[in-house]
């Protein structure tokens, strides 16, 4: 019975950072955002006007202490509805004037206002550039990130990238990590000394090209 009210406080804390959370994003309107917990997982349900407060809403409520998983129905309603073509036209534009991102790559369909990504790249960043580009066209309802990232350096030399990066940062140890590629998939093990040391790892495995999956198994030593 302690145990329930300790999860039921928990959640109500939860609960109120997260929507003041949210509610402090200035490009999100969080009058239409209901924020509901369970054991620590979220669901956001409601409606926003754009994609790119629909993705700002969940950002705010990942840096939210306490949140274990996420779930975002939140509904994106446009103001002003554009068509398939106008929104597939800004896109396509959008991403040739993007520097990180190869457009000639890639290839554009919209249904409903839904788009959807295709095609094929070198780099984890730029997959990812082209989505966040993407999101920020008006009318645009949501994204299907089909790009595929193909390698074009073997998976010795994905790893020995990834361990020179390692050597090159002040703040790891490369000597008590070790890594794991396959065909674009990345393992890391060992341990390091803070959580920030982790994600500066993880980040530096994600900028090995052809890199498409990076299983993070590093252990935080105290």
């Amino acid at each position: 019975m302690a145990n329930d009210t300790f999860q039921q406080a928990r959640d109500q804390r939860i609960q109120h950072d997260v929507t003041k959370q949210i509610a402090w994003q200035p490009d999100v309107n969080a009058k239409d955002i209901s924020v509901k917990v369970n054991d620590g997982n979220v669901a956001l349900n409601g409606f926003v006007n754009s994609f790119i407060e629909k993705m700002s809403a969940e950002h705010a409520t990942k840096s939210v202490i306490g949140v274990l998983s996420i779930a975002n129905d939140i509904e994106v309603r446009p103001k002003d509805r554009r068509s398939d073509p106008e929104i597939a036209r800004d896109v396509v534009e959008a991403l040739r004037l993007h520097s990180s991102v190869p457009d000639d790559r890639l290839k554009i369909t919209v249904r409903d206002g839904f788009v959807t990504l295709e095609g094929k790249v070198t780099w984890e960043f730029q997959r990812r550039s082209a989505e966040r580009v993407a999101q920020e066209v008006l009318g645009v309802r949501g994204i299907t990130n089909s790009v595929m990232i193909v390698p074009l350096v073997s998976t010795e030399q994905v790893r020995e990238k990834i361990e020179d990066a390692w050597k090159r940062t002040v703040d790891l140890d490369a000597r008590l990590m070790s890594v794991v590629a396959n065909n674009g998939k990345v393992s890391l093990y060992g341990t390091v000394h803070s959580f920030s040391e982790r994600e500066q790892a993880e980040r530096a495995a994600w900028q090995a090209p052809g890199v498409h999956a990076v299983e993070n198994n590093l252990v935080v030593a105290a």
